[in-house]
């Protein structure tokens, strides 16, 4: 049985802890989360139940070290592929490197707030604009965004991370946990963004031709 139990008081930690000891015993897989709010997040770390975003958080200035790095590998890595070269380039059929830049710095803002690992409603509503963006409009030569390629960014963002885990934090255990809690929060952001490729187009304003 997958059990989810969100931590957003410090009493919450006491409570659940024999809880999750028995449900963990008996094989079940227990993911916790947590929010910042009084002791709760120190409680977790004493108790040795470190939620997911307190992982998150403490691997994020490894992370935020190799943005530039980060965002500058994903794009070059697309303009080595005509078939997702074509969503950045120019109308000489050259990569359009102002355009690159702008999505470089979104690319930037994202991973930043990744790293506060805190999925708000504005910042859900934020992905989901991203992906009806990528699936309902035009974006130069390439037109619309396959939904594949963002399956495939996020890929290449998660093995990225795990190098940068594997280099950064020294120890295994640890580098294998960040991954793991990485790779958790960004399969969550791709759902959000592929639910946008479900979202209808808009309807053409009446009387208007095609």
């Amino acid at each position: 049985m997958n059990v989810w139990i969100d931590m957003t008081a410090s009493a919450h930690v006491l409570v659940f802890r024999p809880l999750i000891k028995i449900l963990r015993e008996r094989g079940d897989d227990v993911e916790i989360t947590a929010r910042e709010y009084a002791q709760t997040l120190q409680l977790l770390r004493l108790h040795g139940l470190e939620a997911d975003a307190v992982v998150i958080r403490e691997s994020a200035p490894a992370v935020l070290k190799h943005e530039a790095a980060l965002t500058s590998a994903l794009y070059e890595h697309f303009l080595r592929f005509p078939a997702t070269a074509r969503f950045f380039l120019a109308a000489d059929g050259t990569p359009d490197r102002t355009r690159i830049e702008r999505r470089k710095h979104s690319l930037a803002r994202w991973l930043k707030e990744t790293a506060e690992a805190a999925i708000t409603h504005d910042f859900a509503y934020y992905l989901l604009m991203i992906g009806i963006s990528h699936s309902h409009r035009e974006h130069g030569p390439g037109g619309k965004i396959p939904p594949q390629f963002m399956v495939a960014a996020m890929s290449l963002t998660q093995t990225a991370l795990a190098g940068i885990f594997r280099d950064e934090l020294g120890d295994p255990a640890r580098a294998l946990a960040a991954a793991v809690a990485w790779n958790k929060l960004l399969l969550l952001h791709l759902n959000v963004l592929l639910i946008g490729y479900l979202m209808p187009p808009r309807p053409a304003p009446h009387g208007s031709s095609d």
